[in-house]
């Protein structure tokens, strides 16, 4: 898919737990190869929002959707969609990485062997591994235990594990929150490789980061989308001033 086509279109959407309703009216769409930021105050909807694009949020009880996103077309709360197969198209990396109690192999390799995929295992993880710019560092040990790994590390490995099955969109929630500065400065400049061959789209309470790595950003405010533009546009030039209270700290 081609670099600025419309891979998500987001339109009306509503959220709620129970009666409380987390998001209001959301309408966006999200392009392909582009890096799209979230970005607002603790409570405001990022995370909520990016678990209702590969319906993370069904596993809560009590949870509805009102509302249409669409992925590429396809109406991913419609009866046609399997949910397995949305979460294989749209990978997710959490904040705290989660490797399995396995071998960094066996973490890299999982999803192909769960989904039954005709692939052949050495080739995805190595080439996983390679997207995710930690080949060199474990090419030698793919039997240790993935948890010897340092926080950074295990991040990265995350990632490949969400690359190893081939996916069209990543999420990421926070995935640099818990890691150092140098770790995260591996994370940011993997991303920025990784668009060139993915939709990647990224939570983040830093607003340096939205700026460095996004081509787009959106700022969520009590569970609606106040503003979304180009990255540059929305840090230099907000149309709210809501948006500049926020981005020059006088709000949030």
């Amino acid at each position: 898919m081609l670099s600025g086509q419309t891979v998500f279109s987001v339109q009306d959407l509503d959220f709620y737990y129970g009666a409380t309703r987390a998001l209001a009216g959301i309408d966006l769409e999200i392009k392909s190869r582009q890096v799209t930021a979230l970005i607002g105050p603790s409570g405001c909807g990022k995370s909520t929002f990016l678990r209702c694009l590969n319906r993370m949020n069904d596993t809560i009880p009590g949870t509805r959707v009102e509302g249409r996103i669409l992925l590429k077309g396809e109406d991913i709360y419609g009866p046609s969609m399997d949910v397995v197969t949305l979460r294989q198209r749209v990978g997710m990396v959490f904040q705290k990485p989660n490797p399995f109690p396995q071998s960094i192999f066996d973490n890299v390799a999982f999803g192909p062997r769960v989904l039954g995929m005709d692939v052949k295992l050495d080739e995805v993880v190595e080439k996983s591994l390679q997207a995710a710019v930690l080949w060199d560092e474990v090419k030698d040990d793919l039997k240790s235990d993935a948890l010897g790994l340092s926080l950074g590390q295990q991040q990265r490995l995350c990632i490949a594990r969400v690359v190893a099955v081939q996916p069209e969109v990543i999420l990421m929630d926070e995935s640099t929150s818990a890691l150092d500065p140098i770790a995260t400065l591996h994370v940011e400049e993997l991303i920025a490789d990784l668009k060139k061959d993915y939709t990647i789209v990224i939570v983040t309470h830093n607003m340096q980061q939205a700026a460095r790595v996004s081509d787009f950003t959106g700022l969520f405010w009590l569970g609606e989308l106040v503003e979304f533009s180009p990255t540059n546009d929305l840090f230099t030039r907000p149309k709210g001033e809501l948006t500049e209270a926020y981005i020059t700290g006088r709000m949030g």
